[in-house]
C-alpha cells in the first residue's frame, strides 16, 4: 500500500513540475526558475521511497540526493548517444540538458522537503496514537 501512495504522490509532483515549466512565465521569477528542479528532486525521493519503502527516511533521502546529483553531473558528458536520448521528451525530462550549479541547491531543497514532510507525518501520526496500557 505504501508503494502505491508514493507512486501516486510522485505522479502529482510530476504534474506540478510539468505545470511549473509550462506556466513558467506566469509565475514569480524565482519560483519559475527553480520550482521545476525542486519538484524533480522531490519526485526522485518519492520514487526511491516507492522502491525501498521500509528503508529509513534519511537513507532514502541520501539515495535520492545521490541519484539527483549523478544525473546533474552526467550533463557534463555529451556523447552522441546520450545527447540523442536527451533530445526525446522523456530523456530531456529525466536527464536534463545542461549542467547548472544551482541545481544542486534545488535538489537538496526538494529531497529535504520530502524527508521533512514524511518525518513530520510520522511524528504527527505517532502523537495521535493512544498511550499503550501497562501490563
Amino acid at each position: 500500500m505504501k508503494r502505491i501512495v508514493y507512486l501516486a504522490l510522485a505522479l502529482i509532483v510530476v504534474t506540478f513540475g510539468l505545470a511549473s515549466r509550462r506556466f513558467r512565465s506566469e509565475l514569480p521569477t524565482f519560483v519559475g526558475d527553480y520550482s521545476g528542479d525542486v519538484l524533480w528532486a522531490l519526485m526522485m525521493y518519492l520514487l526511491v521511497s516507492a522502491v525501498l519503502p521500509r528503508m529509513r527516511i534519511i537513507n532514502r533521502g541520501f539515495i535520492a540526493l545521490g541519484l539527483a546529483y549523478l544525473v546533474e553531473i552526467s550533463q557534463l558528458y555529451h556523447a552522441p548517444w546520450i545527447d540523442a536520448v536527451r533530445q526525446t521528451r522523456l530523456g530531456g525530462l529525466v536527464l536534463g540538458f545542461t549542467f547548472v550549479w544551482s541545481d544542486f541547491a534545488c535538489y537538496t531543497v526538494g529531497v529535504l522537503l520530502g524527508t521533512a514532510i514524511e518525518s513530520g507525518s510520522h511524528f504527527l501520526g505517532e502523537s495521535r496514537k493512544p498511550p499503550e496500557e501497562s501490563q
